[in-house]
């Protein structure tokens, strides 16, 4: 079968001029380069960020969490529309969960966002998160960079809304915004308090029709419950605000906070320090990437999973000492070499 022109391989160069050219397809191509596990695409993907490394830290990036049936997809779709009509270029990475038994993932978010997906000023990504603690791989901070490169400036990073995916998105993000809904029975029984804490606001959803009332009971015990809690963002306060994402309602006033939310954090350096903080995130996630690697791919390290775990199953060494064993022997090894 003949390779069509669009899919031969690109030298770096190529991709970064395709990049910054806003070309989708070369985007789509250049997010997948970075996400791939291949050894053989590792240096060009690496060159490729070299190349893009100036245009880093150029957009506005706000996390998005909630439950199961808060209306993430219909919440971002509205919110990304209304971004695209003034005048900004949007971006949204949704990464998928994906089945640690088929390694296959949902990737459905294009379909559930169809308006903002055709939108010119809008791209979608759907990224499966690989089985990854927090459902966020450490490539998503390189694609956020790719996006910025394009000429998006306003990236919206949406969770899983499961486990720790919230802290691995608070860590990448400038703004964290929880979705709440009501009609659960008692509706914050089922918010976590952890995911509180890390919100700068709360959007309660589906303020609309017979809901509005309940929308309305529940932004007020929303807000009694931020008056006790530290803020997310030390000089911030986090608001709670109701919305409707069907009907448009509520998305402009939860953008006009966003701003106020930058403008308060950039005045007070704060906006600085978390940029700082990220990197630093950024930083540990891949060197515990590269240790990982390296301990996996290890002779020493299997050669001791193989002795050291028998003993531990036979219960004749503790997990703890074994553990050790082998990570003083990787290190040894390291020396050594």
């Amino acid at each position: 079968m003949k390779t069509k022109p669009s899919e031969l391989p690109l030298t770096a160069a190529e991709y970064a001029r395709g990049v910054q050219a806003g070309e989708r397809t070369v985007l789509a191509r250049a997010i997948t380069l970075i996400e791939s596990t291949s050894p053989q695409h590792a240096d060009v993907a690496a060159e490729l960020m070299q190349l893009l490394l100036p245009h880093q830290d150029q957009s506005l990036r706000i996390g998005i969490t909630g439950v199961p049936g808060v209306g993430k997809s219909t919440f971002i779709e509205s919110f990304g529309i209304y971004l695209c009509q003034q005048g900004h270029r949007v971006a949204v990475l949704a990464v998928d969960p994906t089945s640690a038994v088929s390694g296959g993932s949902i990737l459905g978010d294009k379909t559930r966002m169809e308006n903002l997906c055709r939108h010119p000023a809008a791209y979608i990504r759907p990224s499966p998160s690989s089985g990854v603690l927090g459902g966020v791989t450490r490539k998503t901070r390189e694609t956020i960079t790719l996006c910025e490169a394009a000429g998006y400036d306003v990236i919206l990073i949406e969770t899983v809304g499961v486990g720790q995916s919230e802290i691995a998105v608070r860590s990448m993000t400038d703004f964290f915004l929880l979705l709440a809904l009501t009609g659960a029975g008692d509706e914050l029984q089922g918010i976590k308090k952890g995911i509180v804490e890390m919100a700068d606001a709360i959007a309660v959803t589906k303020a609309d029709g017979d809901n509005v009332t309940a929308a309305e009971k529940l932004k007020l015990e929303l807000e009694q419950v931020l008056h006790f809690l530290a803020p997310a963002t030390p000089g911030w306060q986090a608001e709670v605000l109701t919305c409707s994402a069907v009907k448009g309602q509520g998305i402009a006033e939860l953008w006009q906070l966003v701003e106020k939310f930058h403008e308060a954090m950039t005045e007070s350096g704060e906006w600085t320090r978390r940029r700082l903080r990220q990197v630093e995130e950024g930083l540990i996630e891949f060197a515990r990437e590269k240790v990982l690697t390296g301990m996996l791919s290890s002779p020493v390290v299997q050669k001791d999973l193989d002795q050291l775990g028998a003993g531990v199953a036979a219960g004749t060494m503790t997990l703890r000492t074994a553990a050790s064993k082998i990570a003083g022997d990787f290190l040894q090894e390291r020396r050594e070499g």
